[in-house]
């Protein structure tokens, strides 16, 4: 009777990890709609401080 306990156990746990994912896709879609929007020619936060060209190197 080893099989029956291991498998509930298997099933809630993915159930749990669903629900936690569940949880998660709803905080991000709502953190996504609160967001204000860009209009057209702002700049991008994402890539406004990269520098095109070479890199200077690394100085350790």
């Amino acid at each position: 009777m080893q099989g029956r306990s291991t498998k509930r156990q298997k099933e809630q746990a993915r159930k749990q990890h669903q629900q936690e994912k569940d949880v998660k896709r709803s905080e991000r879609k709502k953190e996504k709609s609160e967001r204000p929007t860009r209009q057209p020619g702002d700049i991008d936060p994402d890539i406004a401080d990269i520098v095109p060209g070479p890199q200077p190197p690394l100085e350790y």
